[in-house]
């Protein structure tokens, strides 16, 4: 009987402690965690885990378990179509940030489109990635055909260049920026003597020669800062100290690191705003700094503000199903036609493909190692 009795009451406290507890609620970070550009993509993780560690006692007063879960897609669009498989057989997960790679991005975000699981992106501009109308997939930041504008108009105005060779890395991110810095650059009536693709990683000797022959007033490369560095310090040690202007790839602190004493004369647009231009970001920086022992950066600011769109998202739909836990459809729709505010990068909406309604692009210099903003200005997308 005592026994009989013993085993009732452990049953009795298993099943209040199981009607009690906490129902999980993930969200998924979807970026580069190994590899040449782990850099860019811890900084968006650790960004959506000070969102979620924000957010955690409000969930749990609704009844909730908050969690994020880190996927590393290698900025290879293989691995993360293949984790974003994963993500949808997790019927936790509700939504995603990420990811850093637009060629990532692309794939992914149509292996979630089924699962209905909606990505919030802090990092891609490749065009395609909205352009395709996909309910799930909005992004935080400007696309490349405001980019690549942004980029030229420096180049013209600025640099004063009459003549430019353009490279790319030969991805959907780099080929399509490069692409819009061509386009627009010859509508200003400046020459463009290439734009040539190159998966190069090592070696940039033979394309360094061709640089020299045609003598160009600057030379923009659509690629990452781990390629575009190494080209650099090449290209700085071949003596040639033409201006170099990129996209938002280049917004690493690592660039300046691979490039070495080439760090010079650097130029690059980015769609995520440095810390320092951010007034709202004082308090994220020190709380970075504290939870992971280093410096943040425009990505790490840009990551916690896709998390905070994702998480307001997610309360937003919890709210509209009675507080109950809320299906994925009603956190997409949620996401995508909700108004987000509290955010360090100002307030986001988004318009009827994702992108959001309106973003500034910044313009950074590299001198002597060290980053400098040059100018920032005001954009939106040309399709509202």
């Amino acid at each position: 009987m005592k026994k009989s009795a013993l085993s009732l009451a452990i049953i009795a406290a298993l099943s209040l402690g199981s009607a009690n507890a906490a129902t999980v609620i993930k969200i998924a970070s979807l970026s580069p965690l190994s590899g040449g550009q782990s850099d860019l993509g811890t900084q968006i993780k650790n960004g959506a885990q000070l969102a979620v560690n924000e957010y955690k006692a409000q969930f749990a007063k609704l009844g909730f378990d908050l969690q994020l879960v880190g996927y590393d897609d290698q900025a290879d669009p293989a691995t993360g179509t293949a984790a974003a498989r994963k993500i949808a057989a997790d019927r936790s997960i509700l939504a995603v940030v990420g990811t850093l790679n637009s060629g990532v991005a692309i794939p992914s975000s149509e292996a979630l489109k089924a699962a209905r699981v909606a990505m919030v992106s802090p990092a891609n501009t490749a065009n395609q990635v909205t352009d395709r109308g996909l309910a799930n997939m909005n992004r935080i930041v400007a696309r490349d055909d405001a980019q690549g504008p942004a980029g030229a108009n420096f180049i013209q105005g600025t640099l004063k260049a009459k003549k430019v060779y353009v490279l790319n890395d030969k991805t959907a991110y780099g080929e399509g920026l490069a692409k819009e810095v061509e386009k627009a650059l010859k509508a200003k009536g400046v020459a463009v003597a290439a734009n040539e693709g190159t998966e190069e990683k090592s070696d940039f000797s033979s394309i360094i020669a061709k640089i020299k022959l045609q003598n160009p007033d600057a030379i923009y490369f659509g690629g990452i800062y781990n390629q575009v560095g190494v080209f650099v310090k090449q290209l700085r040690e071949a003596g040639i100290n033409t201006p170099v202007v990129g996209g938002d790839g280049l917004d690493s602190s690592e660039l300046a690191t691979i490039a070495g004493a080439g760090a010079n004369n650097i130029y690059f647009t980015t769609v995520a705003a440095p810390i320092e231009a951010l007034p709202a970001a004082k308090t994220f920086a020190a709380n970075y700094q504290k939870a992971f022992g280093k410096p943040a950066q425009g990505f790490g600011a840009f990551g916690y503000d896709a998390a905070k769109v994702v998480l307001q998202g997610v309360l937003k739909a919890v709210q509209t199903n009675k507080n109950k836990l809320p299906t994925r459809t009603q956190v997409e729709t949620a996401i995508r036609k909700g108004s987000f505010t509290g955010l360090l990068s100002g307030n986001v909406s988004f318009n009827s493909v994702g992108d959001r309604k309106a973003a500034t692009l910044y313009v950074m210099n590299v001198t002597g190692g060290k980053y400098k903003l040059s100018t920032s200005v005001a954009v939106k997308p040309a399709k509202q």
